[in-house]
Formats: C-alpha cells, sequence, structure tokens
C-alpha cells in the first residue's frame, strides 16, 4: 500500500475530482465517523485504483498513517478546507448536538496535543493511539493518555492548568480541617469531584479534579454560601481525600442502611422472635411424640427427610432437563458488540474486594486493564481493609492511573465482603456496577455485552448475572469436581431458573446492576455471608428479574481441602441465614414471589439441609451394612424402606448425571470421567455444611477468608 501526499505537482493535484463533486457511494462509510471528524479526513472519489481521501492537514504523517491502516487500497490525501470537510462528514454521518465536538472542544484538545508532543512527553504513537481513541469515545484526550499511562495525572493537571491559567494545589500530606471540608455536602463533593481546603470570611479555595463548568459553580457556591475559587488537583489525591473527610459517614452508611430501613430484610438478628418460638414449639411436639411414641415418632422423621430430598433432587433434576439443548441466555453476538457506538458507552464502576492479596494485584490489574472498555469509563474501585496493611502499600507503591481507585474501608465489624461493597457503592460513578474477586478473568467484553443485554430485556431486570467457571480445573480432582458444579449450576440451573422468573441465587462475582436500582433496595446486607444469593431474592421480592448472559468469568478453583472447606462452610452458613432471613413472614413471602417462586427458593435453600442430613443416612446404612441392627431395619418399614432404596440410587444419580450434563453442555469434556466421582464430592460438601451450621449459632458473621493466588502455575 502507498499513500501519495497532495504537495505533488500542481497540474497532477488539479486534474484529480474535488471533494465538492459529491462523495461516492462506495466509500461513503469507508472510515468510521469518528476517525473522519477527529483527523478532518473523508474518502471521496477512487481514481487510477487509488482513494483520495480529502484531508485538512495532508501532511500529517499521523493522519496519512490512520487513514492508510483502515483502507486496503492505496491511498492520496488531498488537501482540501475544513469547511469543505466537514460539509462533506455531515452529508454522510448527520450529525448528532451531543455527539459533535464544539469549536472550543477541538482547540483544547489540539493545544493538549501540541504541548505535549512540543515538549516531548509523549510520542507520534502514543499521540496517535490516543487520538484513535478519542476518535472513538470523544472522551477528553489528556484522561486518555492518563488512563494509558502515556503521561502521569501530574503533567496532565500541569498541562490543565497552564491551558486554563488556573493555580495547581498538591493533596499527598495536606491535613484537612473537616469543618471547613464538609462546608461543600458529600454528595457534590463525590459529584463533581471537589473539596474544600481552606476559607476566609470572604473566600474558599475549593481544589477540583478538573475545572467546573458555569452550572456546577452556581451550584457549589450556593451550597457553600460563598464565592470560591477553584484550584487544580490530582484526581487520585483528591479522591483519598474525600474519602477521608467522609470516611465516617460511608462506614455508617454501609453497614446500618439496610439493618435501619429494612430490618426484617437483614439478617443481623440470626433467628427472629417468631422463628425461635416456633423452633421451641417444634422441639417440644418431637420429644413429646418421641417419649409417647418413639418409633413412630422416628419413622415420620426418616420420612420427612426423604420427601425432602426427593423433592430437591426432583427439582434440580426437572431444572436441567429443560436447560438441555436450549440456549436460554440473553444473547449477544460479535456483530452487535463491534457495532456499538463507544461515545454512548456509559460509565461503568467495578467493585474489586481485596484481603490479605497483595501478591495477585498485578495480575488484576492487568486483566482489568484487557477489558475490551474504554478505560476512561472506567471506575475501579479496589476494596480493601484498614488493616491489610500488605495489600494498601501494594495498590499505592503501584501508582495506578486514576481509573483505578483505592478505597480503605475502615477497620469495623463485621468485617465482610459485602459490607466493602457496600462502602465502594456510596463511591461509585457508573450507571452500571459489577463485583469481580481479585482472581476473576472475565471475558474481554462481558462489559460490553451486559450494556446490550440491559437494553434489550424487559424493564423490570436490573441485574445481569454472568457465568463462572474455573481456570484451574485440571489441576487435581477437587477443582475438577469444583468445575463440574460450576458448569452444572451457571449453565444450566440458574438460565432455567432466570427463564421461568424464579428468584435467582446470584453467583459471587459478575452479577451485573443498574446502579440506582441497587441502592434503591439497600445494597448487600453486610450480616449475610452470601449477601449475594439474598440480595437476589431481595430484587425478586421488590418485582425485580435477573437475566442470564453467555459470558463467563473464571476464578480460581481451590485445590487444597481446607481452603475449599473454609469457602464452602461460608456458603452453607449463608445459605441458611438466607433461608431464615425470608421465611420470617412465609406468607408475606408467598404473596411477593407467587407459589412457583415461593417453592423455588425453599427448594433452592433446602440443598442446604439435605447436605445437613447425608452424614446421618451415611451413618445409618454403614451401621445396618456391618451389625445389621433391628432397630434400623424399623425405621425404614414397608413403603419408606423402599423409597428411600429408591432415593440411595435416584438421588446420586441425578447429583452425577447433573454434574456431568453441566460439563457436557459446557463442552469440557475432559471433565465428565471426573463427574462420576461425584459422590465423594457430596461427602466433603456435607462436611463443610456441618462445619458453617455450627458456626451459625457460634460466630453467625464471621467471613471465612479464602485465600487466592494458590495457583501461580495457571496464571
Amino acid at each position: 500500500m502507498t499513500t501519495t501526499q497532495s504537495g505533488q505537482a500542481g497540474l497532477e493535484t488539479r486534474r484529480l475530482p474535488r471533494l465538492t463533486d459529491g462523495v461516492a457511494q462506495d466509500l461513503r462509510h469507508l472510515i468510521p465517523e469518528g476517525i473522519c471528524r477527529t483527523f478532518r479526513v473523508m474518502p471521496y472519489a477512487s481514481v487510477g485504483g487509488a482513494v483520495l481521501v480529502a484531508a485538512a492537514d495532508a501532511d500529517d504523517a499521523i493522519t496519512a498513517q490512520v487513514v492508510a491502516e483502515r483502507i486496503d487500497r492505496p491511498v492520496q490525501l488531498v488537501r482540501h478546507t475544513v469547511n469543505e470537510i466537514v460539509a462533506a462528514i455531515d452529508s454522510v454521518y448527520p450529525p448528532q448536538e451531543t455527539e459533535v465536538e464544539s469549536p472550543d472542544a477541538r482547540r483544547a484538545r489540539m493545544q493538549m496535543a501540541q504541548m505535549l508532543t512540543r515538549s516531548g512527553l509523549i510520542t507520534d504513537e502514543q499521540l496517535q493511539r490516543a487520538m484513535l481513541e478519542y476518535s472513538r469515545t470523544g472522551d477528553p484526550l489528556g484522561d486518555i493518555l492518563v488512563s494509558h499511562e502515556a503521561i502521569t495525572e501530574d503533567v496532565l493537571v500541569a498541562a490543565l492548568s497552564e491551558m486554563y491559567q488556573m493555580q495547581r494545589v498538591g493533596l499527598t500530606d495536606f491535613t484537612p480541617d473537616l469543618e471547613v471540608a464538609r462546608r461543600l455536602p458529600e454528595p457534590l463533593a463525590h459529584a463533581f469531584q471537589a473539596i474544600p481546603v481552606a476559607a476566609t470570611d470572604d473566600l474558599v479555595l475549593l481544589a477540583v479534579a478538573r475545572p467546573l463548568d458555569a452550572e456546577q459553580s452556581a451550584e457549589v457556591e450556593e451550597a457553600l454560601g460563598a464565592p470560591f475559587r477553584q484550584l487544580l488537583a490530582n484526581r487520585t489525591e483528591l479522591d483519598q481525600l474525600i474519602q477521608r473527610v467522609h470516611a465516617r459517614h460511608y462506614a455508617e452508611v454501609s453497614t446500618r442502611l439496610l439493618m435501619e430501613t429494612r430490618p426484617e430484610e437483614s439478617a443481623h438478628v440470626v433467628i427472629s422472635g417468631g422463628q425461635k418460638a416456633g423452633l421451641v414449639l417444634s422441639a417440644v411436639v418431637i420429644v413429646f411424640c418421641a417419649v409417647i411414641w418413639p418409633m413412630n415418632t422416628a419413622i415420620a422423621l426418616v420420612a420427612a427427610c426423604s420427601l425432602l430430598y426427593l423433592v430437591v433432587s426432583f427439582y434440580k433434576f426437572r431444572l436441567t432437563l429443560r436447560a438441555l439443548g436450549t440456549h436460554l441466555e440473553t444473547d449477544v453476538t460479535d456483530e452487535e458488540i463491534a457495532a456499538i457506538d463507544e461515545r454512548r458507552l456509559p460509565m461503568y464502576t467495578i467493585l474489586v474486594p481485596l484481603y490479605k492479596e497483595a501478591g495477585i494485584v498485578p495480575r488484576l490489574v492487568r486483566d482489568i486493564n484487557a477489558l475490551d472498555y474504554p478505560r476512561t469509563r472506567l471506575d475501579v474501585k479496589l476494596l480493601c481493609e484498614e488493616d491489610d496493611e500488605e495489600t494498601v502499600q501494594k495498590i499505592r507503591e503501584m501508582q495506578l492511573p486514576p481509573h483505578f481507585h483505592l478505597v480503605v474501608v475502615p477497620d469495623s465489624k463485621p468485617k465482610t465482603k459485602p459490607k466493602a461493597c457496600n462502602y465502594g457503592l456510596q463511591l461509585a460513578f457508573g450507571s452500571y456496577c459489577v463485583i469481580f474477586d481479585a482472581e476473576d478473568r472475565p471475558d474481554p467484553d462481558q462489559l460490553k455485552k451486559a450494556v446490550i443485554a440491559f437494553s434489550r430485556v424487559a424493564s423490570n431486570v436490573v441485574c445481569v448475572q454472568a457465568k463462572l467457571n474455573h481456570f484451574n480445573q485440571d489441576q487435581n480432582m477437587l477443582t475438577a469436581w469444583f468445575a463440574n458444579e460450576y458448569s452444572m449450576h451457571f449453565e444450566l440451573v440458574l438460565p432455567a431458573m432466570g427463564a421461568a422468573e424464579s428468584p435467582i441465587p446470584l453467583g459471587g462475582t459478575s452479577n451485573h446492576f443498574v446502579t440506582s436500582k441497587l441502592r434503591e433496595l439497600g445494597a448487600w446486607d453486610p450480616f449475610n455471608v452470601t449477601e449475594d444469593a439474598d440480595l437476589g431474592i431481595r430484587l425478586h421480592r421488590e418485582g425485580y428479574r435477573t437475566a442470564m448472559i453467555d459470558s463467563t468469568t473464571l476464578e480460581e478453583a481451590n485445590s487444597q481441602v481446607p481452603n475449599w472447606i473454609r469457602q464452602r462452610s461460608r456458603w452453607n452458613k449463608g445459605y441458611i441465614q438466607t433461608w431464615l432471613v425470608h421465611m420470617r413472614n412465609p406468607l408475606r413471602l408467598l404473596s411477593q414471589t407467587g407459589l412457583s417462586g415461593f417453592l423455588s427458593f425453599n427448594l433452592t435453600m433446602g440443598s442446604a439441609f439435605v447436605l445437613l442430613l447425608n452424614p446421618i443416612f451415611w451413618a445409618l446404612t454403614t451401621l445396618y451394612v456391618f451389625t445389621q441392627a433391628g432397630f434400623i431395619e424399623q425405621l425404614f418399614p414397608g413403603i419408606i424402606f423402599y423409597a428411600a432404596s429408591a432415593l440411595l440410587f435416584v438421588g446420586n444419580f441425578v447429583f452425577v448425571y447433573l454434574n456431568v450434563a453441566g460439563s457436557l453442555h459446557r463442552g469440557e469434556f475432559g471433565l465428565t470421567r471426573t463427574a462420576l466421582l461425584s459422590p465423594f464430592y457430596w461427602g466433603l460438601m456435607s462436611w463443610a455444611a456441618w462445619k458453617g451450621f455450627i458456626q451459625l449459632f457460634t460466630n453467625p458473621f464471621y467471613w471465612e477468608k479464602t485465600e487466592h493466588g494458590l495457583d501461580e502455575g495457571h496464571s
């Protein structure tokens, strides 16, 4: 491919067609609108196999390279006036007022580019890359350069200071006067990224991340009740200062909001007074019957437990059959993703809870930066506990660009992931938000898929759940079992529940929310150790729904049994917590979810109770095999014996079948053979269930920490 500039001989140039003659139909959309407007170019005719491209600056090497890379034929740039080119662009791409760069904005962008290139702070290659991203997103050129670490935030602040003739202020070692700093209400401080740093009787000095416009300035002056002068500050330093000033407010809201506004939906009380009375009454009745009719009472309990087994197994089996051979997720094609207008993409908040995970932070940053989403539209909250000094220090040492925000959560009880997420949610800028764990590796296009899905689904869908699986599934038998279980749950069970509009217990990560609706719901329950499952039920009770999307996030499967037990015991404890919370008023739950939703909730949460029953029945079976004890025969008379025997085989078949079906549905054929040994995995699950059940009474709000980064060989 060759490029001929318009500086050739005048006679040759005069013989060429002119842009004013019109744009050839087959060339109208050869170059995307954003690039046409940014670089002031427009292809308009073909001569001798070459494409003629009108250019305002036909001698600019960057413009020539950008054009040549997008046209698979020889290209010749032909000099035209800006007015001619803009008129041609407008004829091909009718302008939308909100999407066309104003003359003042263009002058500021060009001034920024010239200032940085002439001073040698950026290379032509970096400028070209930034200009191309600007052509797609329309975001400020300086912010694009900072997000890709071509320049630092301090360099950008210095450039803006010179452009706008504004004084700068450093906040690294600044100790705020809280009375002065809180003169601007927190909602405005957060929304405008501004905070008072000093005040006299006549003037307030206001640190700002970017110059405020006239409307914002009027609102700030009214709130302050005094004139103010703006001082430009580093965005990261300003963000940290706002957090320090309002930390107490954020901590109170993150812990107490749900407990105070919706106490009946909070797990801060493990068992309500009514539930305690019901449990005591049931215990009294059972003991009374056991004294008078001991064997009949034992038989009745065995029959009830067998019935629970049967119904839970049948429900999961039914869901799986519905999902097999169908596609129940909201699907988004590659063509739809490619057609996205990035100028219209919303700000997206990513909440990443971290605790004792300093070693995994570099990989986390790498994976988030690999997302196919403009970094200038990302709002990444790295949520760290105050006592986790190693992780906090690691993040500070990395000097990350400002789309990463270090959020230090004050040390208080309960010290749980949902409390940290509540804290970060108050600082969120995104129209949508998502949770990713430290070790997560989401599909690069997952955020774009979620945005498209939200535009397509019903208006009452406020959550989009991506699938979860594991990147180290072949590490050992435990990770293979874990991957089989996730395949079954996220490939079959949850899509079927979503299609049936049943209450969906959300996965721990990769659940995407409409931020405003999440706040309206009271966010996560900081006292519930499976806050995701609980939130899924709560949003369903409020009339909202969850949809599944065909996108996967790969997590690290626990490869060590003790670590796996810690994680799984917390899950089971949380499932029982969730069941207790939502069954405080069964009639209200029934009226809000309908009969099918009510049954679905109880059968889903009922799996935790089934795991508690397993060891009891296994012990009875083993004891009978070795002793032929007569009382065990009496516990299973007639029909109960045959029903229990059938369940022994049917239940295990269903459990194995679900795991096999999940791995086959996902195409993980290598895992199928390990699924045949799933009953051994069930034993581990029951062990963890009993640990979680006991902990529900001894330490209900304790968050069992799961260690990540144990599988560095798969990083």
